[in-house]
């Protein structure tokens, strides 16, 4: 059973992370050095066979997506405006609602947001927190 080889992104943060931990030992690489370190390790002859074998994430989500599930306790439906993912396989996402959430659980006022930046992982849930220790948005599965 084979590996497989995952999206370019990580790679590459792989490739920034070994650059730093080598120059934390003294020895200065370029990152284009450090592209073709990852690239041997994975068995690949060079940084651009590796690329073009990388996978493209299955599992995420691109602009124009529909999303709906709650944000700081509140359900909403919206879309994606953005989305990208991190070499950490997190997902940073901006979400333009359909219908402005209100953020302030108190009686006395309100702040209502339409678009929001949030970061999540693979599945969909925040790894930031409320002070109930509510994730900040959950995205409810597609």
């Amino acid at each position: 059973m084979t590996t497989p080889i995952p999206p370019t992104d990580v790679l590459k943060s792989q490739a920034k992370r070994l650059r730093a931990d080598l120059a934390a030992q003294g020895n200065t690489v370029s990152h284009a050095a450090t592209l073709e370190m990852v690239a041997h390790q994975w068995g690949a002859r060079d940084w651009n066979t590796l690329s073009a074998q990388a996978s493209t994430p299955t599992i995420g989500w691109k602009p124009g997506d529909r999303a709906s599930g709650r944000y700081l306790g509140q359900p909403f439906k919206g879309v994606v405006k953005a989305a990208k993912l991190s070499g950490s396989g997190m997902w940073s996402l901006t979400l333009c609602f359909d219908q402005a959430v209100d953020v302030v659980t108190s009686p006395l006022f309100s702040n209502l947001r339409r678009q929001v930046n949030a970061v999540v992982g693979a599945n969909g849930i925040s790894p930031r927190k409320t002070s109930d220790g509510q994730p900040h948005l959950v995205l409810d599965p597609r």
